[in-house]
């Protein structure tokens, strides 16, 4: 009997503790968004007006949208550069253009795919025959800058959105700031005295929406510069691959290349 009662309070202990340290394990993972953007910040925009926190959400939305682009190009531009070097290898090495076009898509995220199709499908329709000549090597070198055109609006897809974001947000943290310093004259006028209590909750909520325009506005500016520089030497390269392409037309078929000039 006594062991049994002993049994019965070492379980309730037990118990009592666990159900004491529930709570504390809720409030650390409660604390730790407090702990990375800090409490006095969090409670500041829990005490921010509607105007100032819709400004929030709205700098917020321009960030989360600007970065989901910078993550996605890149990743988007990073497997570009590397199958581009690959696919270029594999272009030289090649005997004939058919020997590279059947293994094209192995490298699709490059853009000198696109830039080889283009003008491969026109070299194609021109020699529909083995015994057939190159009519117009114009005609190819036209497929291959649009094929180039389209690669390039295809690497610039949702780029400008990191433009606008850089170039909008500051203006709508310049709002929030605005509004917070009307709400501080008012609390200052309303006071009846030139205190720092009256006027400090609107001259934070100024502070704060100028903070968060400018956290949205940098990186994507910063961001719109470096793929945007990235898209130029992809552009860049893709002019350097279709003289490429070229001179590796007119050492396949010189002859009816020098009859295509007379």
């Amino acid at each position: 009997m006594l062991r049994f009662r002993y049994a019965l309070s070492s379980l309730y202990r037990e118990s009592s503790i666990i159900a004491t340290r529930k709570p504390l394990t809720k409030m650390h993972l409660l604390s730790y968004p407090a702990f990375i953007i800090g409490g006095d910040t969090l409670e500041l925009i829990s005490n921010t007006g509607a105007v100032a926190k819709f400004v929030l959400i709205l700098l917020l939305a321009f960030s989360l949208i600007s970065w989901a682009i910078i993550l996605t190009k890149w990743s988007l531009l990073r497997r570009a550069r590397v199958q581009s070097g690959r696919f270029l290898r594999a272009f030289r090495k090649a005997q004939r253009m058919q020997d590279i076009a059947a293994v094209a898509d192995q490298f699709r995220p490059s853009p000198l795919v696109g830039v080889f199709e283009g003008g491969f499908l026109e070299y194609k329709r021109q020699l529909t025959t083995p015994s057939a000549a190159l009519r117009s090597l114009s005609a190819v070198q036209r497929g291959m800058q649009i094929g180039a055109s389209e690669e390039i609006t295809r690497l610039e897809r949702n780029v400008p959105w990191l433009a606008i974001t850089a170039a909008v947000t500051p203006f709508i943290g310049l709002f929030g700031t605005v509004w917070g310093i009307i709400n501080a004259f008012h609390g200052l006028g309303t006071a009846g005295g030139a205190t720092l209590r009256a006027v400090a909750p609107g001259i934070s909520e100024a502070l704060i929406t100028t903070a968060a325009g400018l956290a949205a506005a940098i990186p994507a500016v910063i961001a719109y510069n470096l793929i945007g520089n990235s898209i130029r030497v992809f552009a860049a390269r893709g002019d350097d691959f279709s003289l490429e392409m070229l001179n590796a037309i007119e050492s396949i078929q010189p002859q009816a290349v020098a009859e295509v000039r007379r």
